[in-house]
């Protein structure tokens, strides 16, 4: 007989990834352990940019204020020339937010800075890492994992009902799963650091000698430090000094100027560059998510994203699972996740070579707005003729007013661990109230008015539709007038099957 399970879920890494699964599964109430076999946090920039859509990840989980005020815009490059001229020029691409999409810019905020505010929000949800302690075996049954852990009181073993591998790269947990780790090194060595120094402004992005993968090197000034993070390639095969001398002389000869000075290193880190993409997310009860999944170059601002969302979307499903909805939930965390990531790889990988050729702007094609899971077995329903928008994309955010006459957002709407479903002129009672799932009807009698017309804008309903939306953001299906029933067996598939029926919560003992 197996020992009972003493929490939920063991959470293995507390970086990005790590963190954002606990505090999704802190505010559902589900039971976890997020352990970190370093010491303390991590001290370094390396993902500094914050994606647009993450940035609707973060307002989700109550942070996204929080990290604005933290970090800044992108700067403006500065491209200096050989002959001690330059020019300036706008790495982003810079659109005005619009109602269904809100965030329109990458933000900048150094990693541990994020990190540093993700932390203090799992705080306040009573949670908090356990740093110092590792993950040195997994045994698996089909009741549960049992896992070894090793810490400053010594080992022992804790039984879960799920593991979560969010332990990086070199990952501890994809390697004893065997899990294959294919793809490629990319020929790159490159060196990131953290520095104070004196001689440069900090109003724009200095770059030297663009395009020259042998002289080129970079210092971005870090929002919300007095920093600067440095970035340039380095010889595959030779030892380079990463303290304040070593990366002085560096900067003066890759600059050609010796008004640069670094006061002192922070952090500093040199690494190759691979993009590698895990064969499977799941082996039974233990999952992949972030960097243990996929690593990919940074160009792009990609990584810290990927990893996040992997996080958003396999929080929600094991929550449900845990609360009674059918196993097979789970499966579409690999079917919806991988699919992305390998589509990162290709974008980061091709970002690195226009990089290479001194070519460094980035479009919407690093928003991920677009991201979304149209093909996934959780996508329900067809676009109408009037709509781009089909069942697996992003929900539109939009401007709407309460019955009671105060604006709101639907992101307001969605906001916290529910489903949400929004009728459009449709009888209210047609689809009973249940525990998990928030109801919505614009039209007469109904709760919402769409007062300026953003809703149908980004949304084309026809009278009689139903429109679902997941926890994590996403279109879950489209059902139109006469089709309830189809919605009904939907909601059954994701644990929202039984209505209210005056005994409180079905999910619950």
């Amino acid at each position: 007989m197996k020992a009972q399970c003493e929490v939920d879920v063991l959470i293995c890494g507390a970086g990005a990834a790590g963190l954002t699964l606990a505090i999704d599964l802190a505010r559902r109430g589900i039971s976890f352990r997020l352990i970190e076999k370093m010491d303390g946090p991590f001290g370094g920039s390396r993902g500094k940019g914050i994606q647009p859509r993450t940035q609707e990840v973060f307002e989700d989980l109550g942070i996204l204020d929080r990290l604005v005020a933290a970090g800044g815009a992108y700067p403006l490059q500065r491209h200096y020339r050989d002959d001690g001229g330059y020019s300036d020029s706008d790495l982003m691409e810079r659109n005005e937010p619009t109602p269904s999409e809100p965030y329109q810019l990458p933000l900048m905020v150094p990693q541990f800075l994020t990190e540093g505010v993700m932390r203090e929000r799992l705080l306040e949800l009573g949670q908090q890492p356990e740093f110092g302690c590792e993950l040195v075996g997994i045994e698996q049954d089909a009741d549960g994992v049992t896992a070894r852990l090793s810490g400053p009181d010594g080992e022992q073993s804790l039984r879960v009902r799920w593991l979560v591998g969010a332990d990086g790269g070199r990952s501890f947990v994809r390697n004893a799963l065997g899990i294959g780790f294919p793809g490629k090194t990319l020929g790159v060595r490159a060196v990131v650091a953290d520095v104070l120094l004196t001689g440069l402004t900090r109003d724009v992005w200095h770059c030297f000698n663009d395009g020259d993968m042998q002289r080129q090197i970079f210092l971005c000034p870090l929002a919300g430090t007095e920093m600067f993070q440095i970035q340039g390639p380095i010889p595959l095969d030779v030892d380079v000094d990463l303290g304040v001398q070593g990366l002085t002389a560096m900067v003066a000869e890759r600059t050609g100027r010796d008004d640069i000075q670094i006061q002192s290193v922070s952090w500093a880190s040199a690494y190759n560059m691979n993009a590698r993409l895990a064969n499977h997310y799941r082996v039974d009860r233990v999952f992949l998510v972030g960097d243990a999944a996929h690593i990919h170059p940074p160009t792009g601002g990609q990584g810290l994203n990927t990893s996040v969302q992997d996080a958003y979307n396999l929080g929600w499903k094991l929550a449900a699972v845990a609360q009674g909805a059918p196993d097979t939930l789970l499966d579409t965390y690999e079917e919806e996740r991988r699919p992305v990531a390998a589509a990162m790889l290709g974008l980061a990988t091709r970002l690195l070579d226009a990089q290479t050729r001194g070519e460094m702007r980035r479009g919407r094609e690093v928003h991920q707005l677009d991201i979304g899971y149209p093909e996934s077995s959780l996508a329900l329903g067809t676009a109408t003729a009037a709509s781009a928008l089909v069942a697996g994309d992003r929900a539109p955010d939009a401007p709407v007013r309460g019955a009671a006459g105060q604006s709101s957002r639907l992101f307001e709407l969605f906001r916290g661990g529910h489903w949400t479903l929004l009728g459009y002129q449709v009888e209210r009672g047609s689809v009973q109230p249940r525990p998990g799932l928030h109801i919505h009807v614009f039209g007469p009698h109904g709760d919402l008015f769409d007062a300026g017309g953003h809703f149908f804008d980004g949304y084309h309903p026809a009278v009689g539709d139903w429109l679902l939306v997941r926890p994590d953001g996403y279109v879950g299906a489209m059902i139109a007038a006469g089709e309830v029933a189809r919605l009904e067996a939907y909601l059954e598939q994701v644990g929202l099957g039984r209505a209210a029926t005056g005994h409180g919560d079905p999910f619950k003992g």
